[in-house]
């Protein structure tokens, strides 16, 4: 009798030791009593009857989801591939594995047919231009249609958009003549402007007789900076008498010069 006590008393200990179930604290526990859904376990032991009782473990963690490279149509009938990321999480276990077979592929899948209809709704230059706006619906719309399934859908990134190699090609030309297009207004604003300060100095200098002999004396000193450069001076008769005495001809004078020479 004793012995039959103590290998019970010690299969009783074996039972509840393996009735211990511990949960992570980035998991939740869906347990069920007699196949029916009973409660959610919380992090830590929880007591788990065994044949009466089984559990799930739901990892409650952001999870990123991969979405495969697709072939879409956009609106105005060009070929692209895309390919996109998904962040979601579960706010609730247990719709979670009482509402869909597999939540994981069931995402993927739903983020696949969404971002092909996302695409079809927007012309290519909408796509390439809004690209942050279109994620944003196409999170919205997974994020409705997964909310039955307990899953809270954070954020949809598109990663990459390719285009077929003629198409890039135009986009290229495109944008090849767009530049040369602003070159050309900007270096015809630069002439505008440096005409109008052209046309400003000349009536400065006008109004200001000595303002030009004021500037043809800083250009000669900029030219002498310079020993290999050489000045020549177109000097009037008038000035050369000047140097002479009354009876002295400019002529001579030049004459003298030149002799010297």
């Amino acid at each position: 009798m004793e012995g039959f006590l103590i290998i019970l008393a010690i299969a009783a200990v074996v039972i509840v030791f393996s009735s211990i179930k511990q949960v992570e604290e980035y998991e939740r526990g869906v347990l069920f009593s007699f196949g029916k859904f009973s409660k959610i376990l919380n992090p830590g032991w929880n007591l788990v009857l065994p044949v009466i009782q089984s559990y799930r473990k739901v990892d409650v963690r952001t999870k990123a989801v991969d979405v495969p490279e697709q072939d879409a149509i956009t609106k105005d009938n060009v070929s692209i591939r895309i390919n996109a990321v998904i962040y979601y999480n579960i706010f609730d276990a247990s719709k979670a594995i009482l509402a869909v077979q597999d939540y994981y592929y069931a995402v993927g899948q739903l983020a696949q047919t969404t971002m092909r209809n996302a695409v079809g709704a927007v012309t290519l230059d909408e796509l390439l231009s809004e690209r942050e706006k279109i994620s944003e619906n196409i999170c919205k719309v997974i994020d409705e249609a997964s909310d039955p399934w307990g899953i809270k859908v954070e954020n949809v990134e598109l990663k990459d958009i390719r285009l077929p190699d003629e198409m890039q090609r135009v986009i290229a030309k495109v944008a090849e003549a767009e530049r040369e297009k602003q070159a050309v207004i900007t270096k015809s604003i630069g002439e505008i402007e440096a005409s109008k300060n052209l046309a400003e100095a000349a009536s400065t200098m006008a109004s200001c007789p000595g303002a030009l002999h004021l500037r043809t004396l800083s250009t000669i000193n900029d030219i002498s900076s310079d020993q290999s450069n050489t000045i020549i001076f177109a000097v009037p008769i008038e000035v050369l008498q000047a140097f002479g005495n009354g009876n002295v001809s400019g002529q001579d004078i030049v004459d003298k010069i030149t002799r010297k020479k």
